[in-house]
């Protein structure tokens, strides 16, 4: 593993969701209260602005992108226009969207959030290739990171507040077995992904690391960065092993941790997967 590198200016409030595609040339982001999508590009980072809130973005299989919005997903066609809303998923404008992702069989995932936390407040949902929606879980708090097992086989979710990863199996007709995968012992599960070996890497919000646990529970390794606030990570780059973290200055004083809102970069022994498109 090679040193830490800082890749953008400290530019978001509240980086979050990193996805490399070729699709869209590389890495893709959300400055998620700003309601922002991030590409990073050879001269610097274009802005696109989608909504009152960006939470998530996938490539979609047929062309363009899914971004989450505030109640909600959007479509877009092509990778750089405006998307356009979908139906809302639901009515209350104390909850918003969070964190998405698709499954191995074009299903998207995606999670909300009360603003002021209440327990409880949230759900997980499954959209489906046609539109269709199921809610998967119907009462979670702060609905986090979700991928998938190389195989297909599991997945991986964060509820930040629950203090640590759990998993289901999983299939095309959805997840079962909800169980504990690991406890963690200090700091927030926020996003995460899977590398090709089925190793799970997390960010722990809160204590500047992301941290990488073997498909038995063990820990890896840990990567650490000069902003406290992680949110989520990627693997990315032409060989799929470029660890991307995202950070976020959200309620941080003007002269606090000047790198906070920034990405950051490092050199990983495993690569990661290609991003699983939304099928819709």
């Amino acid at each position: 593993m090679t040193q830490v590198e800082q890749v953008t200016d400290p530019i978001a409030y509240h980086a979050e969701g990193p996805v490399w595609s070729p699709t869209w040339g590389g890495l893709r982001y959300v400055d998620m209260l700003a309601g922002d999508l991030l590409t990073i590009r050879s001269h610097g980072v274009d802005r696109l602005h989608v909504g009152n809130v960006a939470a998530f973005v996938r490539p979609r299989a047929g062309g363009g992108y899914v971004v989450g919005v505030e109640r909600g997903i959007a479509l877009a066609g092509q990778v750089d226009e405006a998307p356009e809303q979908r139906p809302e998923l639901w009515a209350d404008p104390g909850v918003r969207m969070n964190e998405g992702g698709a499954d191995p069989w074009g299903y998207l995932y995606a999670g909300s959030m009360p603003y002021d936390q209440t327990p409880g407040g949230a759900a997980l949902y499954r959209v489906s290739p046609a539109g269709d929606v199921d809610v998967v879980l119907p009462s979670v708090t702060v609905s986090n990171g979700i991928a998938f097992s190389p195989d297909g086989s599991l997945a991986y979710y964060n509820d930040t507040p629950t203090g640590g990863i759990d998993v289901f199996d999983a299939s095309e007709r959805g997840l079962t077995a909800r169980r504990r995968f690991v406890t963690v012992p200090e700091g927030s599960p926020d996003g995460l992904t899977v590398d090709s070996a089925g190793n799970v890497w997390t960010a722990l919000h809160g204590t500047g690391t992301v941290r990488c646990y073997a498909p038995d529970g063990g820990v890896v390794t840990e990567v650490r960065v000069p902003a406290h606030q992680v949110t989520a990570c990627t693997l990315g780059g032409d060989d799929l092993r470029d660890l991307y973290i995202t950070t976020s200055r959200e309620n941080l004083g003007a002269d606090a941790e000047p790198e906070a809102g920034a990405v950051f970069r490092v050199r990983v022994d495993v690569a990661g997967m290609p991003v699983l498109p939304y099928g819709g």
